[in-house]
């Protein structure tokens, strides 16, 4: 096995990998980067944002640190890591100045200077962006600051396939050029997980094919706790049927949700806020008004509620919301200037992930996790929307830094040659060489059906503990084979590899939320529909055990405002 040799190794090449890898290079100069990603580079799952980056730009028109601070706590349902959110709200702004000056075509006042929009659960319009494409433009532009570069190489379409760790310190990991077919070791100093959240565990959803667990699953698997896994958000608004995303952007800019009576059924759920409360209560909304028969019928069981843009007008939609234009036209073959969207929610955000400290790092010397893969927590129960991209750009800049710094006195251990010929035996023998007649392509279609089903917007624990019990069935099927013998770009094996961590990382999120008692944030069980601070104002760590996972708490820190109700 060929083993190249790297100061940082970053996994996964979002707005999270992008970032860290610019600020290790600025960090130290001369450290050598290497960037793996599993498809090309600037086609990463961070490319589908869309409605804006949070973040507090005017405090002499009203904004303040403590009211986004407070925004967030509140839409996390107290769940947030108080210090954490802190942190992260008073890092940002300096990030967006930053990419200002690195070319971020931010959409801007008539002034010149960058405008801001409304999105739910804030108190002050907060949320900069770039029309309705912020992910896209995001990543375009950390792309090319990288090129800068030359002691930062890209591998594009190399699947990472495990970590290697030697007493309790990352060492390096394995992964396959997908082009040739070759395993090859990367040897490193540090290393920062990027590699995004669980949402392809759901059938309807917003992510992109290549969000499937992997980096959550490598953690887990090398003894690392997955945190807070139970509270997957659902966002509002995705296209029926396809599941993309209708940008919050939308509703901040006037868009309304109708039932089939034609009502503003919003009213009803947060007559405050309406369409502009946090997303855990407008989901909940959604579904509750198709449970009560008041929402439009679809053959394959979609049903859903109107997104109506019209009142916006065709000037104003195309200027800020010519995506979601297209994206209708496209898909639907309807124009929102005059007609209106169907929706309903998706999974699309995951709230928890590899537990990690506030400074971004993991239970493992070397290791650190940024974005979407970690949880620091800064989100807690329910994320309030542009959020997300904030927290990639903070946590990369962190991590990048501190894993740069730390490669300054850190030293190249060897991978050992048991772990290497273990990693070859995996992969070659029992995945290649296997037989079997499973079809992993109706295993994940499998899994996909339980998750709707039993852990979407609604949950109850008799449906949690039979979803348990079936994907506990299909593991015991699963991974007997590869059909596809060929080394050359053998998706056949990566999406065998894929389902295995799909599985495990279900299977975390379905003991988590059946243990978790209470409804909070993202998380609503129909047999417990409360929250309850007294038994579960706290984390849950879900530990790999030899049966599953293993569950521990961890308190939540509180050091702001002490929970309280939640009014929209």
């Amino acid at each position: 096995m060929e083993i190249l040799d790297y100061d940082l190794v970053i996994i996964g090449s979002g707005i999270a990998g992008l970032r860290a890898a610019l600020e290790a290079v600025r960090t130290l100069g001369t450290i050598r980067v290497a960037i793996l990603t599993k498809v090309q580079a600037t086609r990463s799952h961070s490319v589908c944002a869309e409605g804006g980056t949070a973040a507090v730009i005017r405090t002499d028109e009203g904004d303040s640190f403590e009211s986004h601070v407070r925004d967030t706590i509140f839409g996390s349902d107290f769940l947030a890591d108080q210090d954490a959110v802190e942190l992260f709200v008073k890092s940002i702004p300096e990030e967006i100045y930053l990419l200002d000056r690195l070319g971020m075509p931010w959409s801007r006042r008539k002034n010149g200077t960058i405008d801001q929009r409304v999105f739910g659960g804030y108190s002050y319009p907060r949320t900069t962006y770039a029309a309705d494409r912020i992910g896209f433009f995001l990543v375009q532009t950390l792309f090319s600051a990288l090129q800068r570069f030359d002691n930062v190489e890209i591998f594009n379409e190399w699947y990472v396939t495990s970590l290697c760790i030697e007493d309790s310190r990352f060492v390096g990991l394995f992964a396959i050029d997908m082009k040739s077919g070759n395993l090859c070791g990367f040897r490193s100093k540090s290393c920062i997980a990027a590699t995004g959240g669980a949402g392809n565990l759901y059938g309807f959803t917003t992510y992109s094919n290549s969000s499937t667990s992997d980096g959550l699953a490598m953690g887990y698997r090398v003894g690392l706790p997955l945190k807070d896994m139970e509270f997957i958000q659902f966002h509002p608004t995705a296209l029926v049927p396809s599941g993309i995303l209708i940008s919050e952007a939308a509703r901040g800019e006037g868009g309304i949700l109708l039932n089939k009576n034609g009502e503003r059924f919003m009213k009803r759920y947060a007559p405050l806020a309406l369409e502009l409360a946090p997303r855990d209560v407008v989901s909940r909304s959604i579904i509750k008004e198709l449970n009560d028969d008041r929402g439009f019928d679809n053959p394959n069981g979609l049903n859903y509620v109107m997104l109506d843009i019209t009142g916006i007008g065709a000037e104003k939609i195309k200027e800020k919301l010519p995506q979601i234009r297209e994206l209708a036209i496209n898909t639907l073959g309807i124009d929102p200037i005059d007609s209106m969207i169907p929706v309903r929610p998706a999974a699309h955000f995951t709230m928890g992930g590899i537990d990690s400290t506030i400074e971004g790092e993991t239970g493992i010397k070397g290791l650190w996790v940024a974005g979407e893969a970690a949880c620091v927590s800064i989100h807690g129960a329910n994320r309030l929307g542009a959020n997300s991209t904030a927290e990639c750009l903070v946590y990369g800049k962190i991590t990048g830094r501190n894993a740069a710094q730390h490669a300054i006195s850190a030293s190249l251990s060897k991978m050992s040659n048991e772990a290497v010929k273990s990693e070859e035996h995996r992969i070659f023998d029992s995945l290649m060489g296997g037989s079997g007649s499973e079809n992993p392509y109706l295993l994940k279609k499998d899994l996909r059906a339980i998750m709707d089903n039993s852990a979407y917007v609604y949950r109850g624990g008799n449906q949690l503990a039979e979803a348990i019990r079936m994907i506990r069935s299909l593991q015991n099927r699963a991974y007997r084979h590869v059909e596809d013998k060929n080394r050359e770009f053998n998706t056949n094996l990566t999406n065998v590899m894929e389902i295995d961590s799909m599985l495990q990382v279900g299977e975390v999120l379905l003991v988590s939320a059946y243990a978790r008692t209470e409804s909070r944030g993202a998380h609503f069980r129909v047999d417990n529909p409360y929250r309850d601070d007294k038994n579960w104002l706290k984390h849950t760590l879900a530990y790999k055990g030899e049966s599953g996972p293993k569950l521990e708490y961890a308190p939540v820190r509180i050091n702001r405002i002490k929970p309280e109700d939640r009014g929209y």
